[in-house]
């Protein structure tokens, strides 16, 4: 049987009517369908779904962002047109099946016995030949031959002219069309158990019961009856985050625009959160001790979740999702980042939870600027490549501010663990994040380590803090990194900070500066080195709040030097003058140093290569904080870690479905692939000639066909040829 492409015709009913069942039950029809649906799934796997849009706007631009929403592309497979397509390819296949599968049945038991003997010859293989024995008797001997080949065999007696003929008809490979019928029955049942388990169901309460997305806050206990989905829903899938200690029993099912509630006929109480980590950082196992608590029954039946390892109960699986902070408690410090006339320098301490906020006041009286303090998030672990951090430092002509520390492991995909290139991984321990907003609601996102990282292993080089900001979350972070004095604190680069913001204490530096340069014997150059060096040093501290600057010119730090050079110095002489003032600027900034650590009562810095690198350092980090764009930095001090798990809860009727059409598909694709249907007919006529024994020879006429030309139907032509007609191959 050839299949074909066209669709049922009916032969009643309007043109139109006609039409329509004949464009439905098309095979045509169908592959078209099945096309748009794989084009939509690679639509869905390139395009990350259910982000929130604000990434879709910074990906995409506002335009493109808004056309692609209109027509559901962050949500492909929960889309209205997909499901549409899915309901008419069920349709539409199951037509075909309605039409085909008859035929088919109607074949398996046709093995053609009235084929006409000259028709034999016109097959690819065929072949003749005379056999000593009676057609009858050929007959019997070639049928019971091939019935215990497998073959399906029927004999058909036939009168001509020159006596009895015998027709042995036969037929092998009938499952090659049961596999035709299996491989779209998969289809069928594939596509009903991917629409029980979409969002089909979920929409179809929508609409019948009123049921709508909330797009709110607030508490979960305290939104209303028609956001919630109730126990009895026969199909979900929905995330539900349980913190330990704590127990949850509603669950979030995601939908564009907000969310819906999905109560649970058990609450999960989360005992205990297990996370173990690789060399790399990478989270190697994260599992979860659950106790279930069954709502109608009271029983509790503790279970262990891990990935591709669900607890089940009451027909709903809870899978392992991944994890997150349960509400951690923080103490961070706020470190001025503005000072003198630019804000205050005071330090202060402020606890707080992840996921929650504080109010902050910058300054005070009426110009005071309030600003909201968002805890984001807690990571304890922090293992990063430092295989090629000279790429990291100021000397290879990076951005200073600029410290990706992520970027060697983030660039691949896959296990981080298994690279070719060297890697030196080390964890540099805990880190918060936050965000600073403002009474507008901007907000920028700050990520600062709570320990001194060594960014080189040299001896000398100080470890740094690093602090990291960023304008948008698609961004990379750029980190201020500011050097750790002997103690493990910034506190040596803030007194320096504070120190350089005070005009009085700069002008006590440069005199120590210039006795140290300079003999007592000629004080025309201690005054020459002085004004220079206050020059610079006023240059790299910044305005103090009343002196001009120029539009578009640096405020401080080191670029302002390079600015006032620009604009003073001829071209011929800025390399020059620039080591110069650079070297008076490094002298006055250590005598600064120095100062700074006498009031404190503190030992002066040894002249060695340590101070020489924690200077070196310094003067960068002063340099950059001027742009640094928050009056303070808050510096991770102490925290009280909470664990979460995020599970995702399933009510899926339709997996077995979807198993039961896979397991057809396989049994269907492989029986038409690997199983050939072949038909085989042998003519047996009377030739009128006696043998030794007074039998009647016979003159065998023999041909076979098969669904595909291939080479094995050579082989086995051949093969039969010399098995039935006693011929040589």
């Amino acid at each position: 049987m050839t299949v074909s492409t066209h669709g049922l015709r009916l032969r009643s009913g309007s043109h139109a009517l006609r039409s329509v069942v004949e464009l439905l039950s098309s095979m045509r029809f169908s592959i078209s369908l099945l096309t748009v649906i794989c084009i939509a799934a690679v639509i869905g796997t390139v395009l990350k779904q259910q982000e929130p849009l604000n990434n879709y706007v910074n990906q995409f631009g506002p335009f493109w962002a808004q056309v692609f929403g209109a027509v559901n592309l962050y949500t492909v497979y929960s889309a209205w047109w997909f499901m549409l397509i899915l309901a008419f390819l069920v349709i539409s296949t199951s037509l075909c099946i309605a039409r085909s599968t008859p035929k088919i049945l109607a074949e398996l038991n046709q093995v053609k016995e009235n084929i006409r003997e000259q028709s034999l010859k016109a097959f690819a293989h065929h072949t003749g030949g005379a056999l000593g024995e009676a057609p009858e008797a050929a007959a019997r001997r070639i049928g019971q031959t091939l019935v215990q080949g497998g073959w399906k065999v029927k004999l058909q007696q036939r009168t001509t002219p020159a006596g009895t003929g015998w027709m042995v008809a036969a037929k092998a490979g009938a499952a090659n069309k049961l596999g035709y019928i299996a491989a779209h029955s998969a289809i069928v049942l594939v596509c009903v158990g991917g629409l029980l388990d979409g969002d089909l169901i979920v929409r179809a309460q929508m609409w019948l019961n009123n049921k709508t997305i909330y797009a709110g806050g607030g508490l979960i206990a305290d939104v209303p009856a028609q956001h919630r989905l109730n126990e009895r829903n026969p199909t979900f899938r929905a995330n539900l985050l349980v913190a330990e200690g704590t127990q949850s029993s509603t669950a979030i099912l995601n939908q564009p625009g907000g969310v819906l509630l999905q109560d649970l006929p058990f609450a999960v109480e989360l005992k205990k959160f297990i996370v173990e980590y690789y060399s790399t950082g990478m989270p190697k196992l994260f599992a979860s001790e659950i106790v279930i608590h069954d709502k109608e029954t009271g029983e509790k039946i503790p279970a262990r979740v891990e990935v591709n390892h669900p607890a089940r109960h009451k027909g709903i699986e809870i899978y392992q999702s991944s994890f997150d902070d349960g509400g951690s408690s923080v103490t961070l410090k706020a470190v001025p980042m503005a000072v003198g006339a630019q804000g205050s320098s005071k330090s202060f301490e402020i606890q707080g939870t992840i996921g929650g906020s504080s109010s902050l006041t910058n300054g005070q009286g009426a110009a005071a600027e309030k600003m909201t303090l968002e805890y984001t998030a807690l990571r304890v672990i922090n293992v990063e490549n430092f295989s090629e951090v000279g790429k990291l430092g100021a000397g290879t002509g990076v951005d200073v501010r600029k410290v990706d520390l992520r970027n060697a492991i983030d660039s691949r995909m896959g296990a981080a663990n298994k690279t070719k290139e060297k890697k030196e991984l080390r964890n540099v321990g805990p880190s918060v994040t936050y965000k600073l907003r403002d009474a507008a609601g901007q907000a920028r996102e700050f990520h600062n380590y709570m320990l001194p990282v060594k960014m080189d292993m040299a001896e000398s080089s100080p470890a740094l803090f690093l602090l990291g900001v960023r304008e948008n979350p698609a961004d990379p972070f750029q980190y201020l990194r500011i050097p750790a004095d002997e103690a493990g604190s910034m506190e040596g680069f803030l007194r320096m900070r504070r120190a350089l913001a005070d005009p009085a204490q700069r002008d006590k530096a440069v005199q120590r500066y210039v006795r140290q340069a300079i003999a007592a014997d000629r004080p025309d150059l201690a005054q020459q080195l002085a004004a220079s060096a206050s020059r610079a040093l006023a240059l790299f501290a910044g305005p103090d709040g009343a002196s001009p600057v120029a539009p578009g010119k640096s405020l401080a730090g080191l670029q302002a030097i390079s600015d006032f050079m620009e604009a003073n110095v001829p071209a011929g002489e800025r390399d020059r003058a620039g080591e110069v003032l650079v070297r008076i600027l490094n002298g006055v900034l250590f005598e600064l140093a120095q100062l700074t650590r006498e009031q404190s009562g503190l030992k002066p810095l040894p002249l060695d290569e340590k101070t020489q690198a924690f200077m070196a350092q310094a003067v960068l980090s002063l340099s950059d904080a001027h742009y640094y764009p928050a009056p303070m930095a808050f510096e991770l001090k102490d925290f009280t870690q909470l664990q979460a798990s995020v599970f995702q809860v399933a009510r899926t009727p339709g997996k077995n479905i979807v198993y039961l059409g896979c397991a057809l598909l396989i049994l269907g694709i492989f029986a038409m692939l690997y199983v050939r249907e072949r038909r085989l007919w042998i003519w047996l006529a009377p030739t009128g000639e006696t043998g030794s024994e007074s039998t009647v020879n016979s003159q065998a006429t023999m041909a076979m066909s098969t669904n595909r030309q291939t080479m094995d139907g050579g082989k086995e032509f051949e093969m039969l040829k010399t098995k039935l007609l006693q011929v040589p191959a």
